[in-house]
């Protein structure tokens, strides 16, 4: 078990669990066999949501990441997770199936159908699972990094600190306002906000709002991004002058997966 301070990063896992469990192996964060135990000693790891959809076991993928928690912070290690919009759908899905989505004009449980829902997901999930989700917050800034699972400004319209925006999240993902999970999931159509010629202004913007020296995002798909083939998309991609991390590994395009090490 290793006792140093490492801080490991990775992106949309949607549902492909065997996917995560190599990547982790692969970093030394859990036993490569049996359990899959923590042994990244006090190391963290971030997980940058869309846990769920596309992929074959996104309940397994929650399940794994509610247990590498507890093991973790049994031994001063961390696992933290924010949500995704994937995540939401699922939530939505689940609560609020046969309302209609003003945004799309199809019910919610279209809507996550058709972005990759999987049927035995949604029967397998528990209120222990639901309980866990809720909870997740949207940002998570720690040692002047950012970490968000969208490439997108939609967190300014709900706060103007970390804080605040969790706290939004929170109060919708535990209320009954179907309008408002509605316009929080459109939101989420956003992506590739700090590309093109005022993208980094933007994301100096977003950064002077809710603090940091470097955002690290998911979201958009790198090989999507980049106009690379998807099997090769093994490390980030870095850009506005590296203050700017896409972490999004495309597994459900065929992308191997990676887990990013910060350097800060």
């Amino acid at each position: 078990m290793s006792d140093e301070r490492e801080r490991w990063v990775i992106g949309d896992v949607q549902g492909y669990l065997d996917a995560l469990l190599r990547v982790l192996n692969s970093v030394g964060l859990i036993s490569g066999e049996g359990a899959h135990s923590w042994t990244g000693g006090r190391s963290s790891l971030a997980v940058l949501g869309d846990l769920v959809d596309r992929g074959p076991d996104g309940v397994g993928v929650i399940e794994l990441l509610m247990r590498l928690e507890k093991e973790a912070r049994r031994v001063g290690g961390r696992v933290e997770v924010v949500i995704g919009n994937h995540d939401i759908l699922m939530l939505a899905a689940c609560r609020f199936g046969s309302m209609m989505s003003n945004a799309t004009g199809r019910t919610v449980m279209e809507d996550w159908r058709l972005s990759g829902g999987v049927a035995s997901d949604l029967a397998r999930l528990t209120d222990a699972h639901v309980m866990w989700l809720r909870d997740l917050p949207g940002m998570r800034l720690e040692r002047e990094v950012l970490m968000v699972h969208a490439d997108a400004l939609l967190y300014c319209e709900y706060g103007s600190s970390v804080e605040e925006v969790n706290a939004a999240f929170a109060a919708i993902l535990h209320g009954d306002d179907f309008a408002a999970w509605d316009r929080l999931l459109d939101n989420f159509s956003q992506h590739r906000a700090f590309l093109g010629p005022s993208g980094c202004q933007r994301l100096e913007e977003l950064l002077a709002t809710f603090g940091g020296q470097q955002l690290v995002h998911g979201h958009t798909p790198i090989a999507r991004m980049t106009r690379q083939p998807p099997e090769a998309v093994t490390v980030p991609y870095e850009y506005c002058d590296g203050r700017c991390i896409n972490v999004d590994p495309g597994l459900y395009l065929g992308g191997p997966g990676f887990a990013y090490k910060l350097k800060t």
